[in-house]
């Protein structure tokens, strides 16, 4: 396989435990279908949790090291980070840095789930304050004051 922006033999290699395939010059890496959910589960192995996978997708300029078909460019899990995957689902081309960036997103995704559910209990603590006449320590209670 090529590199699809250098055009230079990937090689083989090991990214946090996962056989991937890297290019030297730019050091862009290919991960097959199954390794981005692997380099995911590193930091997040909820797959239920983790979202949607695949926000506006577009036409990419670069062509699957596997197959040559033009690949897709989407919004990884709706954050702004533009992934190209391919049409016939061998990969996925991650260039420099943005395997980083996924496992920062699934860290991100993590607190986010913790927040948010610290936040529907404080909401329910209120509703069932309100209804036992309650409601107006706890509302003190969760505005801090």
């Amino acid at each position: 396989m090529e590199c699809p922006i250098c055009q230079i033999p990937l090689y083989e290699t090991k990214y946090k435990r996962i056989e991937v395939d890297r290019c030297k010059k730019c050091q862009g890496m290919w991960l097959d279908y199954h390794e981005l959910d692997q380099l995911e589960d590193k930091t997040f192995a909820n797959d239920d949790l983790k979202g949607t996978l695949m926000y506006a997708v577009r036409d990419s300029k670069k062509s699957c090291p596997r197959c040559l078909v033009i690949m897709k460019t989407f919004n990884y899990r709706a954050y702004n980070l533009p992934i190209d995957v391919c049409q016939n689902n061998d990969g996925f081309w991650l260039d420099k840095g943005e395997a980083d960036q996924v496992e920062t997103l699934m860290k991100q995704r993590i607190k986010d789930l913790k927040r948010s559910a610290s936040a529907e209990s404080a909401w329910e603590d209120l509703i069932k304050g309100l209804k036992n006449g309650k409601g107006k320590s706890l509302m003190k209670r969760i505005m801090g004051r």
